[in-house]
């Protein structure tokens, strides 16, 4: 069988057997795919540290068999592509990797490739690794939204006078407030829009609001999902960040 090499980001790892795990990796290459590595979890001074590389989040070089016919594949090969300097070991970086991962493993519901989609993940992980303070309690907010965006239901419109709510229901800012309870208005909606027009990392570290206002943003997003998502329940990550989050 015949062998690929392809960047991936761990979303989530099992134990399988004995000493072998089963990964289910988002890729550059082939999407999202679930992989059998082998002897992992061996007890050996060899194997010593190697589950390490299969913690949620990782960014991997990777040597693997694909076969489209069957749903668990089997990596050869694997090393880092990035190596963390404190997404790991900081609080609130880990807690963000974690919910930005999270979202992914209840979003991504198809295998097939998205170059961009895959992109937009390892550049934000590697932002929030070497990014500030300011940065790291925004880049939730920016991965969400553009996140959204890929996955095609981006939020249409602007805030404005005419159009001050947003209806989340209908996926954009409206004129009138709905008649069910899926809305925003006011100082959230106005914040919401101005984050949907960024589109550079470094415009997040001059993009200021208070820790309240931030929580009340994820929990819209979080309900804007929820929306839009066939069976995407509730983020277990979410309360963890939004009590770390300056």
């Amino acid at each position: 069988m015949l062998t690929h090499k392809t960047t991936g980001i761990v979303l989530r790892t099992v134990k399988y057997g004995e000493t072998s795990v089963i990964s289910t990796v988002y890729t550059a290459l082939f999407g999202v795919q679930s992989y059998i590595v082998k002897g992992v979890r061996k007890q050996t001074k060899t194997s010593a540290g190697k589950a390490g590389f299969f913690q949620p989040g990782a960014i991997l070089e990777l040597l693997v068999y694909h076969n489209e016919l069957k749903q668990l594949q089997f990596v050869k090969e694997y090393s880092w592509s990035y190596l963390y300097n404190d997404v790991f070991f900081n609080v609130v970086k880990n807690a963000a990797a974690l919910y930005m991962i999270e979202l992914l493993q209840r979003s991504l519901k198809q295998p097939e490739a998205n170059p961009e989609l895959y992109h937009l993940i390892e550049d934000s992980l590697k932002q929030l690794d070497k990014g500030s303070e300011t940065l790291t309690a925004n880049l939730p907010l920016y991965f969400t939204l553009h996140l959204i965006g890929e996955l095609g239901f981006r939020l249409q419109g602007h805030y404005c006078k005419a159009t001050p709510v947003i209806d989340l229901q209908e996926g954009g800012f409206v004129e009138n407030i709905p008649s069910h309870r899926h809305y925003v208005t006011g100082e959230t909606a106005d914040i919401i829009s101005k984050l949907n027009l960024i589109n550079f990392y470094s415009d997040l570290d001059g993009f200021h609001m208070n820790r309240m206002l931030r929580r009340e943003i994820l929990e819209v997003f979080d309900q804007y999902l929820a929306l839009h998502i066939e069976g995407f329940g509730s983020l277990k990550s979410l309360l963890v960040l939004k009590e770390v989050l300056s």
